[in-house]
């Protein structure tokens, strides 16, 4: 009998929270199950993150984000390329985006 937390491997660690989620939104875009461990238990706390993956992804992993790095891409500019269903800020459903009524009063910045 296996052990399945044998099965996971450390990928990378990263100083910020950000730059841990948007690595991981990369590799689950290209179907890498990720695991993310943060590096205080305090919510909120911006104290960085581990990447982890299953063994049988680790080589495509590292090649992805060797990738990127070599690319020259930091991290401001992969946030800046990613949408925010990507960053997983709001749904792909359509259905939740928010339309304007052209019909609705506006506010022009004076008092109501």
């Amino acid at each position: 009998m296996s052990n399945q937390a044998d099965n996971w491997h450390k990928l990378a660690r990263y100083d910020t929270n950000m730059q841990g989620e948007l690595h991981a939104n990369l590799l689950r875009n290209n179907g890498i199950t990720v695991s993310l461990q943060p590096l205080s238990a305090i919510p909120g706390m911006n104290s960085g993150m581990v990447l982890w993956v299953e063994n049988t992804d680790f080589a495509q992993a590292q090649r992805i984000l060797n990738g990127v790095n070599n690319e020259g891409v930091d991290g401001a500019s992969l946030l800046a390329e990613m949408s925010d269903a990507e960053l997983g800020i709001v749904s792909d459903n359509p259905s939740n985006q928010i339309t304007s009524d052209p019909s609705a009063p506006t506010n022009k910045g004076g008092t109501l």
